[in-house]
């Protein structure tokens, strides 16, 4: 793996710092509680990662990614919850109105990230390309999802500082509404797309 390193750190930078649901999760939990909501939906978003990376080496990832139905089961799962958290979004009355009950942020990280079936496609494709020949399939896919769950951290810590440091800034309920309501959309957005996509 150490040789490998070199060459999958700047695919993994790239898919850290690519949009997606971790990137509308962070910013809405930002908004919503803080930094430390998002760091907590940060920390759920590793988990379901690191689980993911199990999975592949187990080979539970290889059957949901050549299973049509489960590969769909997940995927509209995954659509589902995305769906409901962009709702809420939507339609909350006043982002400030009440903190979320303790855990929510972490369990809200772990399931979008464990019912998100791309993962699971992304690391039977491509693990397999760094992991030489003989070598113990387990410790080096903890080890790639570990870069992974770093980078994400410093990204994610960063957003979400960034984020909550404007939330203080714009204090306004008005200016908090507008944030949720698009990061609402834009979940709902990723819902429907995961629910219509294609493998």
């Amino acid at each position: 793996m150490v040789h490998a390193l070199p060459a999958f750190v700047p695919l993994a930078a790239l898919l850290t710092l690519t949009p997606g649901v971790a990137t509308a999760l962070v910013v809405r939990s930002a908004v919503r509680g803080g930094r430390r909501e998002a760091l907590l939906v940060t920390v759920g978003n590793s988990l379901g990662v690191l689980a993911w990376a199990v999975f592949a080496a187990v080979g539970i990832a290889t059957v949901v990614a050549a299973s049509a139905s489960l590969f769909t089961a997940v995927k509209l799962a995954g659509a589902v919850v995305l769906v409901v958290l962009g709702l809420q979004g939507l339609l909350a009355r006043n982002a400030d109105a009440l903190p979320p009950p303790p855990g929510t942020a972490l369990r809200v990280g772990l399931v979008t990230s464990l019912a998100n079936p791309k993962l699971a496609v992304f690391f039977v494709a491509l693990f397999p390309q760094f992991i030489p020949a003989g070598a113990p399939v387990l410790p080096n896919a903890l080890a790639m999802a570990a870069t992974i769950v770093a980078l994400d951290l410093v990204w994610y810590s960063a957003l979400a500082w960034g984020v909550a440091r404007t939330r203080r800034a714009f204090a306004e309920g008005a200016w908090l509404r507008r944030v949720e309501r698009v990061t609402g959309g834009v979940l709902v957005g990723l819902g429907v797309r995961l629910a219509l996509e294609r493998r």
